[in-house]
């Protein structure tokens, strides 16, 4: 920004030159940055990184200050003129110099942030530049011969020809009345000099904090005053937008970290710091609403079941059925899953003879028979007859402990839209293409189950990818703990499973693999 103009006074005075050259972001989560300049007819320029941005800015300057006349010595301080009455800090950071007086000769200094985010080159006082910590001089104007030394030498201050000599002007009251007409200001006195007009300057808050008005770097202060105009904006949106969320918390944090660098102020870290928390936290909702969570290496896994809700949902049917399947055997419990997931909000569903047959049971007519028997299920016709029904004309199952009670509703609450969302990751978890062709049988597909619901974020077995209870997971497959290392052994070689290892203190260790992460249910 060029400073143009005059300031009235004893003498004109032209107002001294400023411009500042600046390197900021040029999109957001990259690293690209954008240099800017003041001066008229300069471009901006994209650089792909700050390390090649901050050095095209320093010498794009210095082109600047080479091309430029040196500082003129009837200049007026153009610090002065930007009401910069407050450099330095004396006692600590919540103590204020006074304002300080320009003088010296003019010269021609640069400031720059201790960041290395901007440039500034400005005509100023000797004394102006001494305050500021990081200003260099480039060069001083020459010093200029006072009214004072000029008549000492025999000089008229006037000029070449002495004023000629005014009678003592009359000191005595005067009137303003109509009549008497306007007092006659004496003849060689400066006409009073003209009030400078000051400059309005935002007011902002944020985080029930006021921005202070003298805060300087001004960047930082307009840049917090902007946070919090649209922190406020978003609070009225009508829908929430987790991105942008995310993305203010994000600079407000970096926005309070420069701002406690400034001041010293422990509390203002502090909040960068919670900041940061929200930001992360904002994203990782967004992610896990749109089913894509963290995957490790700064990956995004997009999973078959999003959200928290479904994946709590998932657990619940697995367990339900761990608890509620009359006939044991790993055949049974594997069926009596396909079965609840087919009927859970009603206790009623349809059933096709493909589904029983796609699954890796020895006797699928003596099982459902056997469910039958205990009174577990139910449906019209014959055993036979349901093996042989077609999607045309699906069979009616009824599974009487999972239909709602007079008083309230059954085991299950999701809605209907998540009930086929629910089975159909079961199913794809069950017929995986590698486990089908390995031939495994009830037991490893009842496994890779369990194992897809007891995860981390990153496929970890186990919250916080602690591991497994090996004897909780083996009395879900329906096998002794001695027979779990086999159906592991199993699932690695199916390409589901890998780096698995049993500790001394009964824990299951691993991590699913790439492939799999997809149908994978986190651990919250």
């Amino acid at each position: 920004m060029t400073v143009e103009g005059t300031v009235g006074g004893l003498e004109e005075r032209v107002a001294g030159r400023a411009w500042m050259v600046r390197l900021d972001p040029a999109d957001r989560g990259g690293t690209a940055v954008r240099v800017s300049c003041g001066r008229p007819g300069c471009a901006p320029q994209v650089l792909p990184s700050a390390a090649v941005g901050r050095t095209a800015a320093v010498a794009h300057l210095a082109t600047h200050l080479r091309a430029a006349s040196g500082p003129r010595p009837q200049a007026y301080c153009a610090c002065r003129a930007d009401d910069c009455h407050t450099h330095v800090r004396t006692d600590g950071p919540r103590d204020r110099a006074p304002a300080s007086r320009c003088g010296g000769p003019v010269v021609l200094a640069v400031i720059n942030d201790r960041q290395g985010r901007w440039w500034r080159a400005l005509e100023c006082c000797a004394r102006c530049a001494a305050a500021h910590p990081t200003a260099k001089v480039v060069a001083t104007a020459p010093a200029v011969a006072s009214p004072s030394a000029a008549s000492a030498a025999g000089v008229p201050a006037g000029g070449a020809r002495a004023a000629a000599p005014r009678p003592p002007a009359q000191i005595g009251p005067q009137f303003s009345h109509a009549a008497s007409g306007p007092a006659p200001v004496p003849e060689g006195v400066p006409a009073a000099r003209p009030p400078r007009p000051r400059r309005k300057r935002r007011s902002g808050k944020i985080a029930q904090r006021i921005v202070p008005f003298d805060l300087h770097p001004v960047a930082l202060r307009e840049e917090l005053i902007e946070l919090g105009d649209l922190f406020r904006a978003y609070q009225q949106r009508p829908e929430p937008d987790l991105i942008e969320l995310s993305e203010l918390h994000s600079r407000k944090a970096k926005a309070f970290r420069t701002w406690a660098e400034v001041t010293g102020e422990t509390e203002l870290r502090l909040e960068a710091e919670r900041a940061e928390q929200a930001a992360a936290a904002a994203l990782l909702q967004h992610q896990q609403r749109t089913g894509q969570s963290p995957a490790g290496d700064g990956q995004v896994t997009s999973r078959l079941l999003p959200g928290l809700t479904q994946w709590d949902h998932a657990r619940a049917i697995l367990a339900h059925v761990a608890e509620h399947t009359p006939v044991p055997g790993a055949e049974a419990r594997l069926l009596a899953v396909l079965l609840t997931l087919r009927s859970a909000l009603t206790g009623t569903g349809n059933l096709v003879g493909q589904d029983v047959r796609g699954l890796p049971l020895t006797d699928p007519e003596e099982l459902i028979g056997r469910l039958v028997e205990s009174g577990w299920l139910s449906f019209p016709g014959t055993v036979e007859e349901l093996l042989a029904s077609r999607p045309e004309s699906p069979t009616p199952i009824t599974i009487p402990s999972l239909m709602p009670d007079e008083d309230g509703p059954g085991p299950f609450v999701f809605g209907r839209k998540t009930r086929p969302k629910l089975s159909g990751w079961a199913q794809r978890v069950v017929g995986d293409k590698k486990l089908r062709k390995k031939k495994t049988g009830a037991d490893v597909r009842l496994l890779a189950l369990a194992l897809a619901v007891r995860t981390s974020a990153d496929g970890r077995l186990g919250p916080d990818g602690e591991g497994v209870e090996v004897e909780p997971l083996a009395s879900w497959c329906a096998v002794e703990p001695d027979g779990l290392e086999a159906l592991v052994e199993q699932l690695t070689v199916a390409d589901w499973l890998t780096d698995a290892e049993f500790t001394a203190d009964g824990l299951l260790r691993g991590r699913l693999t790439e492939r799999v992460l997809p149908v994978s249910c986190p651990l919250a």
